[in-house]
């Protein structure tokens, strides 16, 4: 299996590459993005491109690949709705649009977050535009789409968002996540579980096309069943 990550500096990237170069079915992982992110392993092949909203200078080195994890993302503290389009939907749909034609077989799995709009109409500027990315990546022509929607994710195994808001937000939180985990279990997750999910449905596809947090824990606990039993 030959996956593609976007965004493998990030949080949620570095958990989803991690469970991969883990796992015995990943042949090889392509991470593609603006800065090198100093992984040296057999299996990582690595595309250091400057213009993200641009992909066509790369495209034919994006093509036979079986499944891509879409982790790339900003926060919408402080950003005008223009902005966070732009860094939002433009840039998604950008790599998304060149993928469908030139890998239209793999399974294309893009991180959203809990509270995303669908009906693109709601008050809260980052979930309509979360909303419209995904309802825009459901109208290309990959075999299989998937939508993952976590909610609050403990960073794991060393692994440390790049955002200085979000390792704010982290170091405050971060004791109390056992607490979290406690009193709104559907509500928490963490970097391995959100990896592991990824994977399996990369894999095996998923029972819908929007996984929620509790359908986020299910398949990660299921992945990690299967692998304790092999």
């Amino acid at each position: 299996m030959k996956v593609i990550v976007f965004g493998a500096t990030g949080m949620v990237g570095q958990g989803v590459v991690r469970e991969c170069l883990l796992d015995g079915d990943v042949e090889e992982v392509l991470v593609v993005g603006r800065t090198k992110t100093g992984l040296t392993h057999g299996k990582v092949r690595e595309i250091v491109h400057a213009d993200m909203h641009d992909l066509a200078p790369i495209a034919d080195r994006l093509a036979g690949y079986d499944a891509c994890f879409f982790c790339l993302g900003v926060s919408a503290f402080r950003m005008t709705e223009a902005d966070y389009r732009r860094m939002t939907y433009d840039l998604t749909l950008a790599a998304a649009r060149i993928l469908a034609e030139r890998s239209p077989a793999m399974t294309f799995i893009y991180v959203s977050g809990a509270g995303t709009d669908s009906t693109e109409k709601g008050g809260a500027m980052w979930a309509r535009v979360k909303g419209a990315t995904e309802n825009a990546l459901f109208a290309l022509p990959f075999a299989r789409t998937i939508m993952l929607r976590p909610g609050f994710i403990q960073p794991m195994h060393g692994i440390r968002s790049k955002t200085p808001l979000y390792r704010a937000v982290y170091a405050v939180f971060s004791p109390l996540y056992p607490v979290f985990k406690a009193i709104a279990p559907k509500a928490v997750t963490n970097t391995e579980q959100v990896g592991r999910a990824m994977l399996e449905v990369a894999k095996r596809g998923a029972p819908k096309k929007i996984l929620e947090n509790r359908d986020i824990h299910a398949i990660a606990s299921a992945s990690a069943g299967a692998v304790a039993h092999a």
